[in-house]
């Protein structure tokens, strides 16, 4: 078993590897009562043209298919939902599917092992017939009506149509109507059987536990499987400009909605610490204590601080920024001539540079923000103690090339909902 500790936030994390190739990553933490485990798999919604591993056959598969298959394991042969069943042991259960990954969790302070027994039964035995099937595709149908109507949704998903033209972020990973109509149970079966191999799936625990101890609990839990080769994924061509600098749809808000969006084209740099400057730069340009921020605050164009998000794997990366604003266009034209002109001061930059790095070490403090991080950065590759190493040698003078790389206006986009 690996063992990586950083010693100035304290944290000591052990990782092993399992002879079927799947990765377990303990994050012990010994001052509380609070057990926490998610098990992710590298299935999101771009995942959605690949190589069947048993045929040897080129699969393209409908949109919404990581999500569907999500939402049927928990239904079991013997007609027990394990959802409810882990619910009625005390723990606080859920599941989701992103761009890169679909995740199954718990957590909870009793009743550990029962869950365990339960959540690492119903994942590696999936059960799938044609009427099971069906009956899922009116719920899912009626969750993308809900999220056809959410107007957060429709900002972030316009604003991927104009950042990128045929990547797969730019899907909803519900998929739609149409799209959903096209999911059999053959179809559910080969994607779970291509992605759901151990090789391809990781499972972080924190919480007061013995590393020797749970890995030996896990081991007993799991089917055997041999160790299978990478999995061959395709995705489109890689685009080299945005798609469109501005979408606007109409919908019944109270405030209208924008988001900013900018293309990053910096492949090769560092992701870590490309988002730890993103952070930065945000922070000291627009944020609430820069002097951009104080003049739309005192001008009325915004209420309230923006928010700001760096996405990225290896097939997508974006910076964005969101608020409110009767006029977003200004609020845009604003944002964009200050990343792209103000100067970062050395006062700006240690500032927050203190601020984000107290933000990366309060998620060490929770066991559920701690383990959900762990996985969500292993599936991108990286270790999170590395945010810990990063910000704190990065220097003003790397942030100030990161800024003058990557904010271009010709590189920007607006989505408005209003």
């Amino acid at each position: 078993m690996e063992l990586i500790e950083n010693k100035q936030i304290d944290e000591k994390i052990y990782i092993e590897t399992l002879e079927n190739g799947m990765k377990v990553i303990i994050i012990p933490k010994e001052n509380t009562n609070k057990k926490y485990i998610v098990w992710g798999t590298k299935f999101g919604s771009i995942d959605n043209h690949f190589i069947d591993p048993v045929s040897g056959e080129e699969i393209q598969v409908p949109d919404g298919v990581a999500h569907y298959l999500e939402h049927k394991m928990f239904e079991q042969e013997n007609g027990v939902d394990s959802l409810y069943k882990l619910q009625a042991l005390g723990l606080d259960t859920n599941a989701y599917t992103t761009n890169d990954h679909t995740a199954y969790l718990f957590a909870g302070t009793e009743n550990f092992y029962e869950g365990l027994d339960e959540l690492m039964d119903f994942v590696q035995k999936p059960y799938f017939t044609d009427e099971n099937v069906e009956k899922e595709r009116g719920i899912i149908g009626q969750e993308i009506q809900r999220y056809d109507d959410e107007p957060v949704w429709s900002l972030y998903i316009n604003a991927m149509k104009c950042l990128y033209k045929n990547n797969p972020i730019t899907i909803d990973p519900a998929g739609t109507i149409e799209t959903i109509s096209h999911i059999t149970k053959e179809t559910l079966y080969s994607c779970y059987n291509t992605f759901y191999h151990p090789t391809n799936m990781i499972m972080c625990i924190a919480g007061n536990f013995k590393p020797e101890e749970i890995i030996e609990e896990i081991k007993k839990r799991l089917l055997k499987h041999d160790k299978e080769g990478e999995i061959k994924r395709f995705y489109p061509p890689y685009e080299d400009n945005i798609n469109e600098k501005y979408k606007e749809k109409k919908m019944n808000v109270n405030m209208p909605i924008f988001m900013i969006g900018y293309r990053d084209f910096m492949q090769d740099m560092n992701k870590v610490k490309k988002d730890l400057a993103v952070k930065i730069i945000f922070n000291s340009v627009i944020g609430k204590c820069s002097k951009t921020y104080k003049s739309l605050y005192d001008e009325g164009l915004i209420m309230s601080e923006l928010d700001c998000d760096f996405e990225f794997s290896d097939q997508y990366s974006h910076a964005l920024f969101s608020g409110e604003s009767k006029e977003a266009k200004k609020v845009y034209d604003i944002v964009i001539n200050a990343l792209q002109n103000e100067e970062i001061t050395t006062e700006d930059f240690e500032r927050s540079k203190k601020r984000i790095y107290g933000e990366i070490v309060t998620q060490y403090e929770d066991v559920e923000e701690v383990g959900r991080m762990f996985l969500s950065d292993s599936i991108k590759g990286i270790n999170s103690l590395e945010y810990i190493d990063e910000i704190s040698n990065i220097t003003l003078e790397e942030i100030k090339d990161i800024k003058n790389k990557m904010f271009k206006a010709d590189k920007s986009i607006l989505s408005v909902v209003d």
